[in-house]
């Protein structure tokens, strides 16, 4: 079950987020949708960098009945860039969803030897999905 908190007021239909989580893991997953500025002040204060981005991963400790951590979405950029690259603003979240949860599962791209690439890959191309982050910032 994906727990969602919308802080952004944007109609979105998680079930496809749902299917998703559901390939990768059955541990429970808080969703949580905000702004620029929201984001900017989580970043700041978790990871020390004073500016908002795109998508933050909090993973949590393995825990009988935790969740597996929190993926936080920016929507401003979600929105920015659905526009820029023509699709839809649906889909760019679930772009970030991905990465997101693929770094809750212990993936980190900027580590390892492409796995998290080719991971997003195989999903994205199972969802028919635009490109991933990765692929774009490569």
């Amino acid at each position: 079950m994906i727990e969602f908190d919308d802080r952004y007021g944007i109609k979105f239909n998680i079930l496809i987020l749902e299917k998703i989580k559901e390939d990768l893991t059955d541990k429970n997953i808080e969703l949580i949708f905000t702004n620029s500025a929201d984001i900017q002040e989580i970043n700041k204060n978790f990871r020390g960098l004073d500016k908002p981005t795109d998508v933050l991963s909090f993973p949590l400790d393995f825990m009988p009945n935790l969740p597996l951590g929190s993926v936080v979405i920016n929507v401003d950029f979600a929105k920015n860039m659905a526009e820029k690259l023509g699709h839809s603003v649906e889909d760019e979240i679930t772009l970030l969803f991905i990465h997101g949860l693929l770094h809750l599962l212990g993936f980190d791209h900027e580590e390892d030897s492409g796995q998290m690439r080719k991971k997003e890959e195989k999903i994205i191309k199972k969802y028919n999905l635009p490109k991933s982050l990765i692929v774009r910032n490569s």
